[in-house]
């Protein structure tokens, strides 16, 4: 029998894929590309339109010969990287560096690593797509480019040579920059809530009636609550309606990224890794090494037929056929740009539950299982039908309305539902007719204030992109970790915050870069680069078009642009070991205070920068500090006698209504007691 080779990305896919495949085939892992630009060099010949010049990458040459041993003893080699560019482009690679055109071999993909899905696709196997690798190759050079010419321009104008820019990553900075400023620039406006609390009748707790109408202070807040404090309370209006909630559809990549961050706090990052390992197989006993989920790089719902009518014979078994949704048309995606060469992500095998994997799998593996697993199997279930009933009732002429819900048929609830799903509960409001009065227990009124836009979050930033048509879903998590690792961004508490260091670089890429961080221009260029991949646009047109305006924008900024001294500031500070004036450095936690006579005197201070403001708390100087994660703050320099703070910058001048400190918002200098509320 002739002698198979299957060359895949992981150790632990080429595990699972051996189980399947039997005796006569050889799996081994090339650990992902062989090949791959120079890392020292642009590696693009620009003169030799665009020519890329691949090398095998350094330490994958051991490998690399192994791979040919291999190649060399078999009759057959199938390639079975992972099924989207990314793969396409390794299975070329790999046919052009083990010679593979004079021997014989074939590509093969599979959604799923299942005996199923990878017996069906040597079946099916089929040469390489061409278009796919282009498409690829588009998005590495043009990335090249944009990184390899951008990156040193900083490293000059800002005298750090860490630095880097990127076409997404510095779409994703701008975004970041851009909402700070709104947040920053936030004034907040006042508001007022008014609830009366009536008695129900055969209740023994009060029902909370929230009036139906704008209040904007105080004084009218108390106007209103004397107004109705002496007024009949009369049911004029009693409605019960019927709400329906649809089940949630499959995970897409982005929507997965989301999901597992509010419901698991998993980071992006996170996420991607759990899932491949879900992807590429798990030790279960008795089992061997088993594939759990489908590809996990999707921007699809769609599900094929098989697998949805495997979820459904499971519904009508474990839940019942009342519970089974109807077989209705598969909805047509919307988002533009929507890859459909795979599915949505969904379990391999409905029949898999997440408690029978319970010991076999990490508690990471199992979490992010559960909520694939969920999610899938709720999809094909009926919608959450409630019942709503509101009451209205007339004071004084003023309206209020109460109104409690509760569920009827739990539909796909049963097995996955989020907090906007349950439903409203509240005192039992039945026992109420029309014309009935009740009487008042008391009345509450609540001073609000309006909220700024939400910093982003990891999952609010995928959205966001996704939404915009910047990136794809295997870029979103390796952009916000890129930006979390050069401290361009600081993560604290889910949010993301930029960095002193983050708003120069931001800064540079606006002034001289206008085209690569906006957004449309962004979202344009992903447009081109799909549609390299569905063979309608030739990969050197789109570089083509796209270099030259890089160019002269490089060359105008070299001109032109100033270098922004952020080291090598002198402070007033002098050394206390040498006694000279001590300079301003900037390293990977910001500004620090550094002796000029480095490396024969090594003293360090921190560095404090004045912002000529007098501590409210103990009257002395008011400094900028930086937080270890690289976050702006303000706090008083004698610190910890004082341990005043403030995300906001504070204002040389006191509020002349309520005495306190003012604070800096955008061009606006408002009080730094929300309650008060006075601005200028």
């Amino acid at each position: 029998m002739a002698k198979n080779l299957v060359i895949v990305e992981s150790p632990t896919k080429a595990k699972t894929i051996k189980k399947y495949l039997g005796k006569n085939y050889e799996v081994i892992a090339s650990e992902g590309h062989i090949r791959d630009l120079p890392k020292s060099s642009m590696g693009i010949d620009i003169e030799n339109d665009y020519e890329p010049h691949y090398i095998t990458i350094r330490g994958k040459g051991e490998l690399l010969s192994t791979l040919k041993k291999a190649v060399k003893k078999s009759d057959f080699v199938y390639l079975a990287t992972d099924p989207d560019r990314e793969g396409e482009a390794i299975s070329y690679h790999l046919s052009v560096a083990l010679k593979l055109e004079d021997k014989k071999f074939k590509r093969i993909s599979f959604n799923e690593i299942t005996k199923s899905a990878v017996s069906a696709s040597i079946k099916n196997a089929r040469e390489i797509d061409m278009d796919l690798v282009d498409a690829q190759q588009a998005r590495r050079v043009v990335d090249r480019l944009v990184g390899y010419e951008i990156s040193p321009l900083l490293w000059e104008k800002l005298g750090k040579k860490s630095l880097s820019a990127g076409r997404v990553q510095s779409v994703a900075l701008k975004m970041i920059s851009d909402r700070e400023k709104e947040i920053d620039a936030f004034i907040p406006t006042e508001y007022w809530s008014l609830d009366a609390l009536l008695t129900v009748p055969g209740q023994k707790k009060s029902a909370s009636f929230t009036f139906k109408g704008d209040i904007s202070n105080a004084k009218e807040a108390d106007a209103l609550k004397k107004k109705l404090e002496g007024a009949d309370f009369v049911v004029t209006d009693i409605k019960t309606s019927s709400r329906t909630q649809k089940a949630p559809m499959p995970f897409t990549t982005s929507t997965l990224q989301q999901t597992a961050s509010s419901r698991l706090n998993f980071s992006t990052s996170k996420t991607m890794r759990v899932a491949q390992q879900l992807y590429e197989g798990v030790e279960i006993k008795g089992k061997g090494t088993v594939g759990l989920i489908t590809y996990l790089r999707t921007d699809s719902t769609r599900i094929s037929d098989e697998a949805d009518a495997l979820a459904r014979e499971h519904i009508r078994r474990v839940f019942g056929p009342e519970y089974e949704a109807e077989v209705t048309e598969p909805a047509k995606e919307t988002k533009k740009n929507i890859q459909d060469a795979h599915e949505a992500i969904r379990p391999t095998d409905v029949e898999i539950t997440p408690a029978s994997l319970k010991g076999n799998v990490s508690n990471e593996q199992y979490k992010l299982y559960k909520l694939i697993y969920e999610r899938f199997v709720a999809s094909r279930m009926k919608p959450a039908q409630y019942s709503i009933f509101t009451v209205t009732v007339t004071a004084a002429g003023e309206t209020l309305k109460a109104s409690t819900s509760s569920i009827t048929f739990a539909g796909y609830q049963n097995i996955y539902s989020t907090e906007e799903d349950k439903a409203k509960a509240g005192v039992n409001l039945s026992g109420i007719k029309k014309d009935d009065k009740l009487s008042l227990d008391k009345i509450e009124t609540v001073q609000h204030f309006t909220e700024p836009p939400s910093h982003y979050t990891e999952s609010l930033l995928v959205r966001t992109m996704e939404e915009n048509g910047i990136g794809r879903p295997s870029t979103y998590a390796p952009t916000i970790s890129t930006l979390i690792t050069r401290r361009y961004v600081v993560k604290e508490q889910k949010n993301l915050y930029i960095t002193e260091l983050g708003e120069a670089v931001n800064n540079v890429m606006e002034n001289a870069f206008p085209e690569i961080v906006d957004v449309e221009f962004t979202a344009n260029m992903e447009s081109l680069l799909d549609s390299i991949g569905e063979g309608a646009i030739q990969w050197k047109v789109v570089v083509r078009n796209f270099y030259p305006d890089l160019e002269n924008e490089i060359n105008h900024a070299q001109e032109n642009l100033e270098k922004i001294k952020i080291a090598d500031e002198v402070s007033e500070e002098t050394c206390e070991e040498c006694g000279a004036r001590m300079v301003i450095k900037y390293g990977a936690y910001g500004k620090f205070l550094a002796c000029p006579n480095f490396p024969n005197c090594r003293f360090t201070m921190p560095y404090y920068e004045k912002i000529g403001v007098s501590c409210p708390e103990c009257g002395g100087d008011l400094v900028k500090k930086i937080t270890r994660k690289g976050r702006p703050f303000y706090g008083c320099i004698n610190y910890p006698d004082c341990e005043f703070t403030s995300w906001n910058r504070p204002a040389t001048q006191k509020c002349p209504r309520c005495g306190k400190y003012m604070i800096m918002k955008g061009k606006k200098t408002v009080c730094s007691d929300k309650e008060c509320g006075y601005s200028e």
